[in-house]
């Protein structure tokens, strides 16, 4: 079975952690959809024509849904965007993680109290 983490390997990985984050681009929250339309072709009405592809980002702004519609190149820039946020995010998560199990392991806590045979509270 491995050893845990010493302080000292968690802050190595939180500092690489720090350096990923400050590479971080643009960060936008929210999702791209590309969009079809499709109609009667009206050269030949037995037909159906697809319009499209159309972009659409959504995103929640106080609450509320709203939907910008995008072009192709916009859709580019900002689903890259987005992606860099999942990313910042994900790398967030670990740091938080991390930090808790530093100040754990480099600070000293409330001792804890354990019950005698009586039911009592004691310190330990």
């Amino acid at each position: 079975m491995k050893p845990p983490p010493t302080a000292a390997q968690l802050r190595r990985r939180h500092r690489d952690l720090a350096r990923r984050l400050a590479r971080t681009g643009l960060v936008l929250q929210g999702t791209i959809t590309p969009r079809s339309i499709p109609r009667p072709d009206p050269d030949a009405p037995d037909r159906i024509k697809i319009y499209g592809p159309y972009y659409q980002w959504t995103f929640k702004q106080a609450g509320k849904t709203v939907t910008v519609n995008l072009t192709a190149a916009q859709a580019r820039v900002y689903k890259k965007a987005i992606d860099d946020n999942r990313r910042m995010e994900e790398l967030i998560l670990e740091m938080r993680q991390l930090s808790r199990q530093i100040c754990e392991l480099t600070t000293e806590g409330v001792r804890k109290r354990k019950s005698n045979e009586s039911g009592e509270l004691g310190l330990s």
